[in-house]
């Protein structure tokens, strides 16, 4: 059988059973399914376990005591609350990542592990990992978070001081800390705009189209709720890839609509092909009224970089078909191999002329978390809008109001990731040597990924092309799918909660991408981690699967 690895911002939901051993419940009687690590529990520390759970834990009826002595109900219990709530699943942070928190707890403590150290492969949190920050970026937001530095000579370069006083006339009261137009920053979204056009070699780009969200992952969720409506048969539809980033089947959960896979072609590294389109769609109109088609170019988790043919094949679809196009192009910097470049959708909408470019829907969504910044925790992220209608786009304007506005820090280092230092200016070239160098060096560790794993037996490994994850299938012994099973666990969360116990290593099954059932052993690895820790994190992997292999041999 085979199975996928796991990756960083690439994580997806883990469906467990009705109601897990701490009682997660599926609204009804349900007996429990087995833990979910691989050593099984003694009966005894399981009751004493359960005993000290609250009786919600338990799944046993809520009751409060009130001053009076009067016994009252709780009102939100598993019964009572949003029933979508609960379908939604997110692997990256699942049971694994939590055993993983758990025994980094354990080594402070000083209990011995196999291990001294948790290596946490699982998710794309690129500064967690050891990447630097970029210099410029953090200088104008420190000045722009504390303008009293503005004041002295020479510990900041001028471009520095002059971008944060831009910044900060922007901003409301002249500070970060103050409320943005829901749309975001006009002097952001302007910045915004015209670094589209010069990425796109011209195209016009209008800055009343641009929102700046929090992160990707909240204008994908924000489109997704306009797109959501009907019931039953014409319920909303929305095509996503498998192996899928996670978020997309949460979010989907999440608003009740109808999840339409379609398979990624992985002898083809990853491509997409137009009659699994055909096939997915074709199925899903017996359900399902589909409406939208979700793409990641670069890959998540699977590191393929789209062809511009196949653009425009996938344009040409949803066309014919009436589909809403989302680009998730948040990897866009992140291109690697020889022959591959990114092309963003919009650039080949507008160039195939006004049959697309004018009657094709399209929100494509970037993000300060990947590329060369990984600035994750700040949050920031811009999404635009073609060919929307013009009262569905009050809508959504509507809409984003009701939170108000994103992270202003992070509508900051969106404008500074949209409008780097120029040639010329104080802090270009240290600009270009940290931009270059960390581009280079995740280069260097897709080509290592792929060199090392396809050593292996049982192990193989497409191209890493872009984005920051490599997706291997692994081959495991039948003897221990059979062993996984008895023990109710998927086999690759056996594998992978194996390895972790042994390896310290953390990877996310790649069940939790959704792949087919034939891999179910597969999962994703991220390439972040500086490539001395890469390379022993892979010879550990190596190691560890030459050792299972034969264990269950």
């Amino acid at each position: 059988m085979k199975m996928r690895l796991f990756s960083p911002r690439n994580v997806r939901l883990l469906r467990r059973g009705p109601r897990d051993v701490l009682g997660s419940s599926c609204g009804g009687p349900c007996s429990p399914s087995p833990p979910l690590t691989s050593p099984s529990v003694p009966p005894v520390a399981l009751c004493r376990a359960l005993s000290s759970l609250t009786a919600s834990r338990r799944g046993l009826p809520q009751k409060k005591m009130s001053e009076n002595g009067i016994s009252r109900p709780k009102v939100l219990t598993l019964d009572t609350m949003n029933p979508t709530v609960k379908m939604v699943e997110y692997a990256v942070r699942g049971p694994i990542v939590q055993r993983a928190v758990e025994l980094e707890k354990e080594l402070s403590e000083g209990i011995e592990k196999p291990f001294t150290e948790v290596i946490k492969a699982n998710i794309g949190d690129a500064q967690a990992m050891g990447q630097q920050p970029i210099t410029f970026f953090r200088q104008v937001l420190a000045l722009c978070s504390y303008p009293e530095l503005l004041n002295l000579d020479n510990t900041f370069p001028e471009d520095a001081k002059n971008r944060a006083r831009l910044i900060l006339q922007s901003c409301g009261g002249s500070s970060l800390g103050a409320y943005s137009p829901s749309q975001g920053i006009d002097y952001v979204r302007q910045d915004v705009a015209n670094y589209i056009e010069r990425r796109d070699g011209g195209v016009p780009c209008d800055p009343d189209n641009i929102y700046l969200t929090t992160g990707a992952s909240d204008g994908i969720t924000t489109i997704l709720k306009l797109l959501v409506c009907g019931q039953g048969i014409d319920r909303t539809g929305v095509m996503i890839s498998i192996p899928q980033y996670p978020l997309y089947s949460a979010a989907l959960a999440e608003l009740g609509a109808v999840q339409i896979n379609y398979f990624l072609n992985e002898d083809n590294c990853w491509s997409m092909d137009i009659q699994e389109l055909q096939r997915a769609v074709n199925e899903a109109r017996q359900h399902c009224h589909p409406r939208a088609l979700c793409i990641i170019n670069p890959g998540n988790p699977t590191g393929q970089v789209q062809s511009r043919d196949c653009i425009e094949d996938v344009i040409r679809f949803a066309a014919k078909e009436r589909l809403f196009l989302m680009a998730d192009e948040v990897y866009q910097d992140n291109v690697y191999a020889e022959g591959c470049k990114f092309h963003s959708f919009k650039k080949v909408l507008f160039e195939m002329g006004p049959e697309y470019s004018e009657t094709v829907e399209l929100a494509s969504f970037h993000s300060t978390s990947k590329c060369y910044m990984g600035e994750c925790g700040f949050r920031g992220g811009y999404m635009e809008v073609i060919n929307m209608d013009d009262d569905v786009k009050s809508q959504l304007t509507k809409l984003v109001s009701v939170r108000l506005c994103s992270p202003v820090p992070g509508q900051a280092l969106m404008d500074l990731v949209v409008n780097p230092p120029q040639p010329g200016e104080p802090s270009y070239n240290c600009f270009i040597k940290e931009r270059t160098a960390t581009l280079s060096a995740l280069a260097e560790k897709a080509k290592l990924t792929e060199k090392i794993l396809n050593t292996v037996p049982g192990i193989r490994c497409n191209p890493v092309q872009g984005a920051m994850y490599s997706f291997p299938c692994i081959t495991i012994p039948d003897k221990a799918i059979k062993e996984a099973l008895e023990k109710g666990q998927q086999p690759d969360m056996f594998y992978c909660m194996t390895m972790l116990e042994e390896t310290g290593i953390c990877l996310v099954p790649g069940s939790g991408f959704g792949q087919k059932r034939a891999h179910i052993t597969s999962g994703e690895m991220t390439i972040l981690p500086p490539i001395d820790k890469l390379t022993i994190l892979l010879n550990k992997v190596k190691e560890f699967h030459q050792r299972f292999t034969k264990q269950y041999s």
